[in-house]
């Protein structure tokens, strides 16, 4: 019987990846680096800092790490809070609700920094559903190492064969099957292009879910 519920946050529960895909292509500019968007696509999933490690080793760029993750997170900030149409995703909410009713424990397990899990959650209403938030940043590697899931289950007290992980992306997916947690990929018009192919189910909708069912998953 499932007991625990991981949740990715970013293109599970919100779509902020167009205003992070922003920030960070404007810091790209400002840089001077020419990152494509099938290079991006490969970030997904990965913290802001794991991204600008990586970068700073491959362009020798300057600045210092946590200079660059200061500043995509001051860009970030500047849309968030000014974009009025920033919603839930569809079905998301009703789910949550319906997990809750039935005495499912909701962890959020992000590869996001705290401050903005926070923002989310605190702009939308989140935090009384769940009872942990896990950021990447506190992880020295971020998803497809499963570090940050296997965290999410010790928080909970739930053995991994009692969890499942949401996810939207191949990282993410590849990090929930790697801590052996059975996973439902979302495969949204959001995650276009993402290979969600090892999860164990995968959805386009949040209404083909429902916590009855969710609690009769019984992982090979």
């Amino acid at each position: 019987m499932i007991r625990t519920v991981i949740f990715d946050m970013d293109g599970v529960i919100i779509d902020t990846e167009p205003i992070h895909h922003n920030a960070f292509f404007s810091l790209f500019a400002e840089l001077g680096i020419p990152v494509s968007d099938a290079e991006y696509a490969t970030f997904l999933g990965k913290s802001t800092r794991n991204v600008f490690q990586l970068l700073k080793h491959k362009y020798q760029l300057a600045p210092a790490v946590e200079t660059m993750v200061m500043r995509k997170r001051e860009l970030f900030n500047a849309t968030f809070d000014h974009d009025a149409d920033l919603d839930l995703l569809p079905g998301v909410r009703a789910l949550i609700e319906d997990l809750r009713r039935h005495d499912v424990q909701l962890v959020v397990a992000s590869s996001a920094s705290k401050a903005t899990i926070a923002r989310v959650f605190d702009r939308f209403g989140l935090a009384d559903y769940f009872t942990h938030r896990i950021s990447g940043e506190d992880f020295e590697r971020s998803k497809p190492d499963p570090a940050i899931f296997l965290r999410a289950a010790e928080l909970a007290h739930t053995p991994v064969g009692e969890c499942i992980v949401i996810e939207d992306s191949a990282n993410g997916v590849t990090a929930a099957k790697a801590a052996g947690i059975y996973c439902i990929g979302y495969a949204s018009e959001h995650s276009a292009g993402q290979d969600l192919h090892h999860a164990d189910r995968i959805i386009r909708h949040f209404d083909e879910l429902t916590a009855p069912e969710i609690e009769a998953i019984t992982p090979a």
